[in-house]
């Protein structure tokens, strides 16, 4: 791996590596865990009986939704009920696609050198055995609900590798995809202003290339200081508390909107009286 491309060769690879391949000419790309014996596990959005039966195998990441569809592997498409943690062979998960595998414990230069988000982090891996029993565990018990933003593939190899989860649920997550679709938008928007001070395209655009590379570095999760170590077999309760806390949270904007509204019923009829 090189620091232009993290492409590597099938035979390069170690149980335990985080590896990804390009979907839709590059528009984005799908991550997993390398298993050994030519498997992977990955997470991906769950097939429903009302999705759309003409959405493409890429978007969700495998070309096989049952294990009977591969032939070579029988265990290939395998996932318990209810869950986007899919078992798959090598060839299904790279669907002709190159392989490429994600680094880990980078320098904040190496970093900031790598236009695209998705390839690398500066947080270290854990042992190939623990990142292999994470994924393995994950398989049996599930991930979650899958979000584009907060809770994909990227997410999940990211989990399995570091044992890291985000503790504020309302801002993206540990996807460096994810905080590049979000950078890129905001670093043109925050820029914007310094139009004026800056008249020259040359200037706008490193100012926001600039701020759109530190938007991704900020996000990293191994820069971030909102995360926590959460062992995989506390996960679904940690997942749950998370759960009751954003309830929580929605019931109290509820019980304050139903409060104001009294409030101001109750300002009305003062009125009406008064008018009286």
């Amino acid at each position: 791996m090189g620091l232009i491309s993290n492409r590597v060769e099938r035979s390069q690879i170690k149980p335990g590596d985080h590896i990804y391949t390009y979907r839709a000419v590059f528009a984005y790309s799908h991550h997993g865990i390398f298993v050994g014996g030519s498997k992977v596990v990955h997470f991906r959005p769950q097939r429903t009986l009302n999705s759309n039966t003409d959405t493409p195998p890429d978007f969700y990441g495998s070309s096989s939704s049952n294990p009977s569809s591969c032939p070579v592997f029988p265990d290939c498409g395998f996932k318990q009920l209810n869950s986007g943690v899919v078992l798959s062979c090598l060839d299904c998960f790279l669907r002709n696609g190159s392989l490429y595998c994600f680094d880990y414990g980078v320098t904040p230069s190496v970093f900031l050198s790598r236009v695209r988000g998705g390839t690398c982090t500066t947080a270290t891996s854990d042992s190939f055995d623990v990142v292999i029993h994470r994924a393995m565990y994950l398989l049996q018990n599930g991930f979650g609900n899958y979000n584009v933003f907060q809770n994909n593939c990227e997410d999940f190899a990211l989990y399995c590798k570091t044992g890291l989860l985000i503790v504020d649920r309302l801002g993206v997550g540990r996807s460096g995809q994810a905080s590049s679709v979000i950078g890129a938008p905001l670093a043109a928007i925050l820029s914007s202003p310094l139009k004026l001070l800056m008249p020259s395209p040359v200037g706008m655009a490193v100012m926001t290339a600039g701020m759109y590379t530190m938007s991704r570095y900020a996000t990293d999760i191994g820069v971030r200081t909102d995360v926590i170590k959460v062992a995989v077999e506390d996960l679904p309760l940690f997942l749950e508390s998370m759960g009751s806390e954003e309830g929580e949270d929605e019931d109290e904007d509820d019980e304050e909107e139903e409060h104001e509204q009294t409030t101001t019923k109750n300002n009305e009829d003062s009125k009406m009286l008064v008018a009286r």
